[in-house]
């Protein structure tokens, strides 16, 4: 079955960088949306950042001005540039899309998820 590929998860020390990468298989028709979430310890899963394939984008208060998020089209690929990070930020990234795959309906899409550790 069709699965999302991430990368650029790992470890880093306060105010580090990282950049996520999320790509879409060939057969992915028509991207609508693509979206990072996170949970991390003993919390919910929250949306993180979200962008359409239009460009608008979307952020949450704690991660806007630090994180950026793009998306390649022509890639079927998303991104979540991640700066100043804090500890806070530890958790798993998933990525998330809808889209069509073939002449079947959008629906989303999940990705393995990636870990994210911020070491104070």
């Amino acid at each position: 079955q069709v699965e999302l590929v991430e990368s650029g998860g790992g470890l880093v020390q306060a105010g580090g960088s990282l950049r996520l990468s999320c790509a879409a298989p060939g057969n992915f028709r028509s991207i609508n949306a693509m979206r990072w979430y996170r949970q991390g310890p003993g919390k919910q899963r929250e949306l993180v950042a979200g962008i359409s394939s239009g460009g608008s984008t979307l952020y949450a208060d704690s991660v806007k001005a630090r994180f950026t998020i793009s998306l390649d089209n022509a890639k079927n690929t998303v991104y979540l540039q991640m700066n100043s990070l804090k500890p806070e930020d530890t958790a798993v990234y998933y990525c998330n899309c809808n889209a069509r795959v073939g002449v079947r309906p959008s629906r989303d899409y999940w990705g393995q998820g990636t870990q994210v550790t911020v070491s104070s």
